[in-house]
């Protein structure tokens, strides 16, 4: 119980630490520093808590087990990354948000595409991918490209609805300036609409991150090589091995986060200009 005791002082620690640091501003190191610290207390907590209160390893892992089954796997985590990240997330995030804008634009010179396919935006939507994924293998194989249609299917009609928000997000006075002076549709578009819609297609990008990822490793719950995220996380919880089912979901975590952060970087460095990014 020494553990358990060890882990309600840390967290006191931590929970008064944080307050303080909070209250000195929102400097960018104290930005990156309150997260870090509440990151940390979570794993030491988890690892007091499990060893302290006598947790089986088919139950929950502590922290120190899964860094070892995942600094003991390195070669089949790369190769589940290459299968489902590489392969499948990434092909089909490509795919399906370049498709969505492409389609946005189409859709925002069309009355009728905007009437009746943006509303069939929300059907697809709600679809769920539990149901939608075992088709998809079903169609396409057990490769990747069953995997990207999957991904493609879940970021399209996201991206389609932002990037058309976005396309509308210029002012009607700016666009009377431009009519006045004899641009036609496509200058204005390039010159005025596509630019005044990034912040909102930057936002559809970084959403869609997310959802690809998440897409690829369900799609690999229900046909798969012997390979990939989803199809290791479904077998080796089958054979308890849930040291190695958690190096899998953190590696998942790292990818998306990294994935999110380079959309993210991208878009800081593209809508500077924008007032949403005025501190």
């Amino acid at each position: 119980m020494i553990e358990v005791v060890l882990a309600l002082v840390i967290w006191g620690l931590a929970w008064w630490a944080n307050i303080r640091l909070a209250a000195h501003g929102a400097t960018r190191i104290l930005r990156f520093a309150v997260p870090v610290i509440f990151g940390l207390t979570i794993i030491v907590m988890w690892e007091l808590l499990v060893r302290g209160l006598n947790v089986p390893g088919v139950i929950l892992p502590p922290p120190s087990a899964i860094a070892a089954t995942f600094a003991g796997s390195l070669e089949i985590l790369w190769v589940d990354l290459l299968e489902t990240f590489v392969k499948g997330a990434l092909s089909g995030y490509v795919i399906g948000c370049g498709s969505a804008i492409l389609f946005a634009i189409l859709t925002d010179r069309s009355t009728f595409l905007k009437r009746g396919l943006l509303p069939l935006g929300n059907v697809f939507s709600a679809l769920p991918i539990i149901g939608t994924a075992p088709i998809f293998v079903m169609w396409y194989g057990f490769g990747w490209q069953s995997k990207a249609a999957v991904v493609v299917a879940m970021t399209f009609f996201p991206m389609l609805v932002s990037t058309v928000q976005g396309l509308q997000a210029s002012g009607s006075m700016q666009r009377d300036i431009l009519r006045t002076y004899g641009s036609s549709y496509w200058q204005t578009l390039i010159k005025l609409r596509i630019p005044s819609a990034m912040p909102s297609v930057f936002n559809g990008l970084k959403i869609c991150t997310t959802l690809s990822l998440i897409g690829a490793i369900v799609a690999e719950f229900f046909g798969s090589p012997i390979r990939g995220m989803g199809f290791r996380i479904s077998t080796e919880v089958g054979r308890l091995a849930l040291d190695l089912v958690w190096a899998e979901i953190v590696l998942a975590a790292i990818i998306g986060c990294s994935f999110y952060g380079l959309v993210a970087a991208i878009d800081n460095r593209v809508s500077f200009w924008h007032p949403s990014r005025r501190p």
